[in-house]
């Protein structure tokens, strides 16, 4: 009898909290957005009205309701910001700058540990920050990781737009483990991480060590990052990675980033020559856009110039290869290294790029000094383990001792090389399925070695291309940008 009067107190009591939650939820439902003032001369004891601001980010954050926004007068900010709530579809939480001031969200005040974000969001969905500058979160400690803003868990709908990111840096050596991001995003959550915007935003004058700038990692899917420029940088541009780094235990079928966009955007000098105290006099590894286990990614009209290396489509997982990824209608020109690169790290893993298609690109004189090994790495540079790619249509235009087109070895198979327009100031060269020999001077011998490129032209340049027609290609990119 005790029992039964105990359950039906406590179904009494769950009708409460429904009924209370149900009315919560129908008057902030009823109730019309609301906007936050934030003003570095306000005070935390007001009531957020423009006349009456407060002073602390997080103070109108903790009030806003989806729907509100939240509104940052110009000046410097020494905070650590962090989203506590979602909003709703339909209504976003906004954080904003006011109209045509800086707001600034500073962290030189700010002692770094571990991993350490400005402004943080972990499981947040219908979110937008817009229009902020995101700087100065330095580290010289060890085993610390500076962000200039995290993502994390699950979550959908979340929009970063119009931020300045820079000067995230981590000074130790590499080590110590020197690692920072402008933006980590890693969908460590059961259900992914969707509908994640970066659009109209700056990052540059980074120092990542052995990260990356712009990081999209894990349980990741439906993702943009178009109209930026990512610039100033010591290492890769942007990442579209699996997880098995970032988020080891997640779920072998969904740990990855897949199903996005990287278009319109500019990237250059993104290069370890920036900090050669760190990397070495030699060292030119850095990637502007990677694809590292990534898939079904489109990317397209972006311009990449002196960067260590262009666009990578490579693995360096034994799980998961880069693959159903699109490379078209991009411009590469003077990098230090290979325009566009396919493939495993040599003797590394064993992964590779399966199924993806490198279309209608233009790449002109890269690889302006020696890879790794001594050797050209080639316009286009196909390593171990490439399987059923598509190279088409591209215009490739080489000079010197530059080489058109370099496969390593002789992994891989039903790759299809065809259809593209090659350029030469001097004897063309290829190299097929070696890393530093049997160099191809034949337009008809490169055909029969590599049973490729038979509908492909060649013609002999000099100059092998003009100010002029670099001018124009950018301007026919950026015009869409």
């Amino acid at each position: 009898m005790k029992a039964y009067c105990f359950l039906g107190l406590v179904l009494v009591a769950q009708q409460l909290v429904c009924a209370t939650n149900t009315f919560a939820h129908t008057l902030q439902s009823n109730t019309k957005p609301h906007k936050y003032y934030v003003s570095v001369s306000g005070s935390d004891s007001n009531n957020g009205n423009i006349q009456t601001p407060f002073q602390n980010i997080n103070t109108a954050l903790i009030k806003a309701l989806p729907g509100d926004q939240v509104i940052v007068r110009g000046g410097t900010y020494y905070q650590e910001v962090k989203f506590l709530r979602s909003g709703e579809p339909g209504k976003p939480i906004t954080l904003k700058n006011y109209p045509k001031e800086k707001a600034i969200i500073d962290g030189s005040k700010i002692a770094v540990s571990g991993w350490q974000a400005l402004v943080t969001l972990s499981n947040m969905s219908w979110i937008t920050l817009d229009g902020f500058d995101i700087c100065n979160l330095h580290s010289d400690k060890v085993n610390t990781d500076p962000q200039g803003i995290a993502i994390y868990g699950s979550g959908q709908h979340i929009a970063i737009k119009n931020c300045n990111i820079y000067s995230i840096k981590n000074t130790t050596t590499l080590a110590q483990g020197r690692s920072g991001h402008a933006i980590l995003a890693i969908g460590s959550g059961k259900t992914p991480l969707s509908n994640l915007s970066i659009t109209d935003c700056t990052v540059h004058d980074t120092q990542t060590g052995t990260s990356e700038n712009v990081t999209l990692a894990g349980n990741i899917e439906n993702f943009i990052f178009s109209r930026n420029k990512v610039y100033d940088t010591e290492n890769i541009g942007v990442i579209v990675a699996g997880g098995d780094g970032l988020n080891p235990r997640g779920a072998v079928a969904t740990n990855y980033a897949r199903n996005g966009v990287i278009s319109d955007n500019i990237f250059h000098h993104n290069s370890m020559t920036k900090t050669p105290e760190t990397w070495g006099p030699d060292r030119y590894g850095a990637i502007s856009i990677y694809v590292c286990g990534g898939a079904n990614t489109l990317i397209e009209r972006n311009v990449v110039y002196e960067s260590d290396r262009g666009i990578g489509l490579i693995s360096e997982s034994n799980i998961y290869p880069t693959r159903t990824t699109t490379v078209r209608n991009n411009l590469v020109y003077h990098c230090y290294r290979t325009g566009i690169y396919m493939g495993d790290y040599l003797n590394y893993t064993i992964s590779g790029t399966k199924n993806c298609s490198i279309l209608n690109n233009t790449l002109v004189e890269n690889n302006r000094v020696l890879g790794a090994f001594g050797e050209i790495e080639g316009e286009i540079r196909l390593t171990e383990h490439c399987d059923s790619n598509v190279i088409k249509h591209n215009r490739v235009y080489a000079t010197g001792n530059d080489v058109l087109i370099h496969k390593y070895s002789s992994t891989g198979s039903h790759n299809i090389i065809d259809y593209n327009q090659y350029f030469s100031s001097e004897k063309p060269q290829w190299i097929w399925n070696s890393t530093n020999s049997n160099l191809i001077t034949d337009f008809g011998t490169w055909k029969k070695t590599s049973v490729q490129d038979a509908h492909s032209t060649l013609k002999i340049v000099s100059p092998v291309f003009n100010s002029n027609s670099l001018k124009k290609w950018k301007k026919s990119l950026q015009s869409k940008i």
